[in-house]
C-alpha cells in the first residue's frame, strides 16, 4: 500500500496561500515520511479543501470556517492511521479500551 496523498486547495483570490502552507507545515511535521506528499493547489471562490486520496478531511462551506491544527491533525490521523496517537493534541481515550473515544457507546 502506497503512502497517502493530502491535497489543500485554497483560494487565491482570497489569498489563504500562507494559511494552507501553514496547515502543510503541520502535516509534514507530525506526519513525516508516513505522507508521500502534501500538495497545495490554487483555486477560486473561498475554497479551502483538505482531502486524503481524495477523501475529503475538511472542507470550509461544509465545516464553517477554518481547522486549527489539533483539529485537522486528528482528522488525517483518522484516515491516514487511525490507532495512531498524537500525543498532547489528541482527542480522550476511552479508559477501557485505551482506544480514541468516539463518543457514541459501544454495541
Amino acid at each position: 500500500m502506497s503512502s497517502p496523498r493530502v491535497r489543500i486547495t485554497y483560494c487565491t483570490q482570497c489569498q489563504w496561500l500562507l494559511r494552507a502552507a501553514w496547515m502543510a507545515q503541520e502535516l509534514l511535521s507530525t506526519f513525516g515520511t508516513d505522507l508521500a506528499e502534501v500538495a497545495l493547489a490554487p483555486g477560486t471562490g473561498g475554497v479551502f479543501r483538505v482531502e486524503v486520496d481524495g477523501t475529503p478531511v475538511w472542507d470550509r462551506t461544509v465545516d464553517g470556517g477554518f481547522p486549527d491544527a489539533k483539529t485537522l491533525k486528528q482528522r488525517v490521523r483518522d484516515v491516514v492511521a487511525p490507532d495512531r496517537d498524537l500525543g498532547h493534541a489528541d482527542r480522550p481515550r476511552d479508559p477501557r479500551t485505551g482506544r480514541p473515544a468516539t463518543g457514541l457507546p459501544e454495541s
